[in-house]
């Protein structure tokens, strides 16, 4: 896995062939990327073959958290009047069919975890939210420790949580 390395996109980056399971996730990366990264609606992450194609990504962004539906727990520990809890936005990660199974999406995940994590550290974020695609990437997302958001379909990470795996 050592071979490959997240990089943020470029114009350099070869993105007409990407291909995975998802059409939307394709099309994103093909057509709207660079309008979003222009207009800084998101940063795109990517890792690209020894041609330079793109073989997966992931976007970042600023989000929030209806305190309303975080566990007691969490709002305990939140002080009162914070409707909203500021929080980065995993919005996208994709790797395309031909490299499935092979460690990138987890290299994708980590590199955006760990990039979250630091950046929680310059403009304040509690947590790493993702809006799961499907059933696939749920179960995904929730062996590395991410939790389910009622009602919302969404999951999150603490940055607490972040910190201390960190550590270790």
């Amino acid at each position: 896995m050592s071979r490959y390395s997240v990089q943020l996109l470029t114009s350099d980056h070869i993105r007409k062939e990407f291909s995975c399971k998802h059409p939307s996730l394709e099309n994103y990366i093909v057509k709207y990327v660079t309008q979003d990264v222009k207009r800084k609606l998101a940063a795109c992450y990517v890792v690209t073959n020894e041609s330079n194609e793109v073989i997966g990504y992931y976007t970042l962004s600023t989000d929030s958290i209806e305190s309303d539906v975080v566990s007691e727990a969490i709002k305990k520990k939140m002080p009162p009047g914070y409707k909203n809890l500021p929080a980065t936005l995993l919005g996208r990660l994709a790797v395309t069919n031909d490299f499935q199974s092979k460690g990138i999406g987890q290299l994708l995940l980590v590199d955006a975890l760990q990039r979250s994590y630091a950046n929680s550290l310059i403009i304040a974020s509690m947590a790493v939210i993702v809006d799961p695609i499907d059933l696939n990437a749920e179960s995904f997302y929730l062996k590395y420790g991410f939790i389910k958001l009622p009602d919302s379909g969404k999951m999150f990470i603490a940055m607490k949580t972040l910190a201390y795996l960190t550590k270790k």
